[in-house]
């Protein structure tokens, strides 16, 4: 039986780009619905991956891990999404 243990630069590159996959939903998200989104998928694919490492591969504990993961990704999303800034311009006051 051969092993496909794969070699260090391929490892690197292989977590590189699935850190970047990771981060793409949540490019360009302003909105606290779209941050949430987002979260929400990050989270219930970490979730999903976890439980199935962790399980050995067994439908149930997968699901319960990729729905608490997305959940959880859901409201850190929410919660972090940037506030509309509204400024307040002072009038100026000139003394004669």
């Amino acid at each position: 039986m051969q092993s496909i243990a794969l070699s260090r630069p391929i490892k690197k590159t292989f977590i590189a780009s699935a850190l970047i996959l990771a981060a793409l939903p949540l490019y360009g998200c302003y909105t606290p619905g779209e941050r949430a989104l987002g979260g929400g998928i990050i989270g219930g694919l970490g979730g999903a991956g976890i439980g199935a490492l962790a399980s050995g591969g067994l439908a149930g504990p997968t699901l319960a891990t990729a729905a608490i993961g997305a959940a959880g990704g859901a409201l850190v999303g929410a919660a972090t999404a940037p506030r509309p800034h509204y400024y307040y311009r002072r009038p100026r006051h000139y003394y004669y």
